[in-house]
Order: structure tokens, then C-alpha cells, then sequence
């Protein structure tokens, strides 16, 4: 039976740990909201350094977030920000306390690799959704969407895009997903979530056109598709395009790859490296449901 760490209260313990790339400036605003919300906030070693991109060597921040995964008092860990380099120690953790006594892992772009990794081995949720580093950019929607996740409130949520259309549907399954560069560079590794059965969202930031399409190609001809209960798609922000163009728009090249699937689509959703970046919780059964225009996604265990 899949273990689902223990809703925040306050007075609990949460660490802020730096398993990618080091923090350019500081996170002191993210740790006086964190404070206002009730928590006591810890700081890892790799908060503070610096080892030419990363947050400290491969050592320094595997060690760093062991100590975070491992310490029984922390009940929540935040990466302070993405950037790379998870895929550099996901090998070196050991997770057995944590499956033992799981807690919130709390994070997005290359902590997919994280997420990624924990819903194929254990199966225990965690939380895409604002990282310390980008508290003060976000929107309180997003603020408010990650503290309701956190303390167990509700995160369901409907909208409404005239972006692209969707793709009509219902469908239940595991929400699954992350950063689809992410996703890719743990293809057929032991982090490679199974996406059979599940409902999966994808984002991403700075990507070329043609980049998204050859790794859209790369899940289907993976098979990734196949079995897919749905299919979310998040923001897609700072696309370039090349000369000549590409000639398609995201969500046109995603549908070219799915259109000989039936599942529901859903665009436009506002996550991902995006200030309005809602919180998300991987790893647990969720309802999609799309009319042409319209989306809700709702918690259902």
C-alpha cells in the first residue's frame, strides 16, 4: 500500500537543500513565508555553495539531501532552486528511511528527476511547485496552491484557456510528470516513471520548436503514449524558434504526436517555469475532465 507523507502543521520542521545548481542571490523572503505559514525552517550546507554551476560537488549535495531525506524531525524538503545536476546523484541516495517515513518533496524543473525516481520506486506523492528561490516571483495563486498542498487542503482546479483547443475527454489515472527535457534524460533509466495507466504533465523553459518536437518524438517512439489515461500541458515558456521557422506551436506539434490516441488533452495549464506556477501533486489519482475550452482536475484518494 502506497505511503503518503504526513499533511504540515504548524510548528513542524522543513529543510531547504540545494541538489542542483547553487542560488544566485538569496532565498531570505522564501524563508520568512515559509515562517509565516507556522514552519521552522532548516538550511542545508549546499544553500550557501558554490562549485562552478552546482550547489557544491556531486558528494556535498547528495550528502546534503540525504541528511534532509533521513532526518526524522524535517517533514517537508524544498529544493531551493532547479536548474541541473539531480541526475548527477540520484544514483548515490539512499531512500530507505524515507520510504519508511516519507515526507514532501517539494520542487520543479530538474527536480523531476526526483519525482521521477521516488514515483517508480516507491510510489509516494510529491509536490511539483514553487521553490524557495522563485517565492518572490511567483503569484500568490501559486503561493497559495503549494501552502493548500502542504497542509492537506484541496488543490483541485478548473480554468478556462482559448490558447489552443483541447481534446475532449474524461479520464482517471496517476498524475505523473515534470520537465519533459527531464523526463528524457532518464528514459529507460531505473527513474523512468511508467507512464502506462497514468495522466501526465509535461512543461518547459527556453526550448527550441524543433527541440520539443524531436523529444515528443523520442516518448512516442518509446512507447510512452501507448497506454496514457491523459495528457496535460503546462507552460511552455521562452520558446525560440529557428530561420526558417518551425512552423508549428506547441500544443500543434504535441497533438501531431497523439492524434492517434482518444485520451483528453488539456492545455494551457498554469504550471510549470511560470510565476503562476499552481502546485501539483505527483503520485496521486486524479480526474481529468476537458470540453473544448474548459479544464478540471480533481484529487480523488
Amino acid at each position: 500500500m502506497t505511503k503518503i507523507p504526513e499533511f504540515l502543521k504548524a510548528g513542524d520542521k522543513v529543510a531547504i537543500v540545494c541538489p542542483a545548481s547553487f542560488i544566485r542571490g538569496n532565498i531570505d523572503a522564501a524563508v520568512k513565508i515559509l515562517e509565516s505559514w507556522g514552519l521552522e525552517v532548516l538550511l542545508g550546507k549546499t544553500v550557501t555553495a558554490a562549485y562552478h554551476q552546482f550547489a557544491g560537488d556531486d558528494h556535498e549535495r547528495a550528502a546534503d539531501l540525504q541528511w534532509a531525506l533521513d532526518d526524522e524531525s524535517i517533514k517537508a524538503v524544498f529544493a531551493a532552486r532547479g536548474g541541473y545536476g539531480c541526475v548527477r546523484i540520484i544514483d548515490q541516495l539512499d531512500f530507505s528511511l524515507f520510504q519508511k517515513q516519507p515526507k514532501w518533496l517539494v520542487g520543479f524543473s530538474d527536480i523531476t528527476v526526483l519525482h521521477s525516481h521516488i514515483q517508480q520506486e516507491f510510489a509516494i506523492p510529491t509536490i511539483h511547485g514553487q521553490m524557495p528561490k522563485s517565492f518572490e516571483a511567483g503569484t500568490k495563486a501559486s503561493l497559495d496552491t503549494l501552502k493548500a498542498a502542504l497542509f492537506g487542503q484541496s488543490v483541485d482546479y478548473s480554468y478556462e484557456q482559448k490558447e489552443f483547443p483541447n481534446r475532449v475527454g474524461e479520464a482517471t489515472g496517476i498524475l505523473v510528470g515534470g520537465n519533459l527535457a527531464i523526463l528524457l534524460s532518464v528514459l529507460a533509466s531505473e527513474s523512468d516513471v511508467n507512464y502506462d495507466g497514468k495522466i501526465l504533465f509535461i512543461e518547459d523553459v527556453g526550448e527550441t520548436f524543433y527541440s520539443v518536437d524531436r523529444m515528443l518524438w523520442a516518448l512516442k517512439r518509446a512507447g510512452k503514449f501507448k497506454k496514457l489515461k491523459g495528457l496535460i500541458v503546462g507552460g511552455f515558456s521562452g520558446m525560440k524558434d529557428a530561420d526558417p521557422s518551425f512552423g508549428q506551436s506547441v500544443s500543434e506539434i504535441v497533438m501531431d504526436k497523439v492524434r492517434d490516441a482518444d485520451f483528453p488533452v488539456a492545455f494551457a495549464y498554469p504550471a510549470g517555469h511560470i510565476d503562476d506556477n499552481h502546485a501539483l501533486i505527483f503520485g496521486k489519482k486524479v480526474k481529468l475532465k476537458t470540453t473544448k475550452n474548459k479544464v478540471s482536475l480533481t484529487y480523488i484518494d
